[in-house]
């Protein structure tokens, strides 16, 4: 069935409560197991329903923010929502105070347990309302970045649109690209921090209303830190600013001298471009980098070319950058079908093929998974996913050249490049997330002072002359998880750090490493994040001094491959 065939629904809210409230009392009545694990069966099939109907809507209002209806449509999810997400709550608590719990944990993996004992202590009735007005702010936040408007190059473009032109070989062109793009965000800097103190103070509101002092350890729970806390953070941020932070640098240095600049800050529009030619881009248009894609994943595997036909032939894909195109990519799964769907913003530049294996990667793994059971196992949390999607880009690498021909090379040093200067990115993220939420009086140009702060420890290298907004910390206000899901980024950096192993292994024709991936893939969220990291034979990053090897190979591999113009 195509994608455009999916029939969307509106779930109706009243229905859905009474027949939860129907499944509460057959758990309660249950005279014996059997009783229990059909009614528990049922439960789990009206859950798969309800999430199916709302991705829909989500998904094809991100495609057009434009459209009305599902517009309309996400707006009744965020009021609904958290009502129903209440109801659920008491059926859950009823199941895992059931005393037919033991025999249930021989037929539902431990994990489905452990998620929704953290699920008790992030829901009750009294935050409804504060969790609804969340989700207002975020879908504000969202909308906003989806309706900009910027004039430049005798085009308008959107934020992601423009971004091509923010990659150009042209320095001067890139440099007005980037004042285009970071002026719009100067204009509306207002807006954008008020909405983000409105959603510092609502989610620290739902946290003390939850019994916590800050929102902090609220979103650690939320997050499904299932086997790490906040003191494994702090240990891994050392670890970073220890072993990445002075390889990136050296990364920066080269690069800086490729430009013809003394030291290794680099002015923000040059900071993207690797080389001085410009870097590598895709040498086709959307329809034949799918068509390569589709050649690469056959001959990877026989189950990841029935995967990727599967996505081309339902039409579950939505690739290019247009108006009214909310911003970024992800990939969702729509329980109902046991299919994913990937959504992108192709712009013409090498993030393009990243973004695809990346997102394929999630597909993949979903796919894999696709008949767990419960249905919400499908995925792993989030860092352990983020493992599937970024080993998936080094695991692609043997198939670059059907997207980069001659510039091959200059894609390898990029991807691989950009792994090693993402970590201290994606710390920063995380990071100030912990200040925000730990401080949260703070006004909009305290939160703009601690970014830069934070920035100028992680990504020493940033020259921001002439863009006002970036000196004063603005860069975080484009960073979409930062509104729609706090404490969601360091997921990223624990799951590059496991990928650059994979790349290692790969390195050294380790013959294994792909079916090893395999294994853990089609765990799905059945193990906790170090589970899977074993499963995948590869190394848990959270001990001190855990990156110094792999950190090593890295600058090894950096010091045979030096690409020149």
């Amino acid at each position: 069935m195509n994608f455009l065939e999916f029939k969307y629904q509106r779930p109706d809210k009243d229905e859905v409560l009474t027949r939860l409230q129907e499944l509460l009392h057959q758990f309660e009545q249950a005279e014996d197991y059997a009783a229990f694990f059909n009614t528990f069966q049922q439960f789990i099939e009206l859950e798969k329903h309800f999430q199916t109907q709302m991705q829909l809507a989500n998904i094809r209002h991100s495609i057009d923010t434009r459209d009305e209806f599902y517009t309309q449509e996400c707006d009744y999810f965020d009021v609904i929502s958290p009502i129903v997400d209440n109801a659920i709550h008491a059926i859950d608590q009823v199941i895992l105070n059931s005393p037919y719990r033991q025999q249930l944990e021989n037929d539902v993996p431990k994990t489905w347990f452990m998620i929704h004992e953290f699920n008790q202590k992030v829901m009750s009735e009294a935050i409804i309302e504060d969790l609804q007005e969340e989700n207002k702010l975020a879908s504000r936040y969202q909308n906003v970045i989806a309706s900009a408007q910027i004039d430049f190059n005798d085009e308008v473009h959107t934020l992601a649109s423009i971004e091509k032109y923010m990659s150009d070989p042209d320095r001067n062109m890139r440099k007005q690209a980037h004042k285009a793009y970071w002026g719009w965000f100067a204009d509306h800097e207002q807006e954008i921090g008020d909405i983000f103190d409105q959603l510092v103070q609502v989610r620290t509101k739902i946290a003390n209303k939850m019994g916590y002092e800050t929102f902090t350890p609220f979103g650690y729970l939320r997050m499904l830190r299932l086997d790490y806390d906040r003191y494994d953070v702090e240990q891994y941020r050392q670890n970073v600013l220890e072993d990445v932070v002075p390889v990136a640098m050296e990364l920066y240095q080269a690069q800086a001298k490729r430009h013809g600049y003394e030291g290794p800050t680099l002015p923000a529009w040059d900071e993207k471009i690797t080389f001085e030619s410009g870097n590598p881009q895709p040498k086709y248009d959307e329809p034949e980098l799918v068509r390569r894609a589709l050649q690469m994943y056959r001959e990877l595997s026989e189950q990841t070319g029935i995967f990727f036909e599967g996505m081309v032939d339902q039409n579950l894909m939505d690739l290019n950058a247009k108006p009214g195109k909310a911003a970024g990519g992800y990939c969702e799964i729509l329980p109902d079908y046991g299919v994913p769907f990937i959504f992108a913003n192709f712009n013409g530049t090498n993030a393009d093929i990243e973004t695809l294996t990346h997102e394929a990667g999630h597909g993949f793994q979903a796919w894999l998974s696709r008949n767990a059971f419960p249905y919400d196992l499908v995925w792993p949390t989030n860092e352990s996913a983020e493992i599937d999607s970024m080993g998936m880009e080094f695991l692609t690498w043997p198939w670059m050249e059907l997207f980069f021909e001659e510039d091959t090379a200059k894609y390898y040093y990029t991807h691989l490049e950009g792994a090693v200067k993402f970590l201290g990115y994606g710390v920063l993220v995380d990071h100030f997330q912990h200040e925000v939420y730990d401080h949260p009086t703070w006004n909009h140009d305290q939160r703009m002072a601690c970014w830069r702060e934070l920035e100028q420890q992680y990504l020493p290298q940033k020259d921001y002359q002439d863009i006002d907004v970036l000196e004063r910390g603005g860069w975080w206000m484009r960073q979409l998880h930062i509104f729609m899901m706090p404490f969601y980024y360091i997921d990223y950096t624990l799951a590059q750090v496991v990928a650059l192993q994979i790349w290692s292994r790969m390195q050294r024709h380790d013959e294994t490493v792909f079916d090893d991936y395999v294994a853990m893939a089609k765990c799905g969220g059945t193990k906790t994040f170090k589970e899977l990291v074993t499963i995948s034979k590869n190394i848990v990053p959270f001990e001190k001094g855990c990156l110094k090897q792999t950190m090593q190979d890295v600058k090894a591999w950096f010091e045979a491959h030096d690409v020149e113009e």
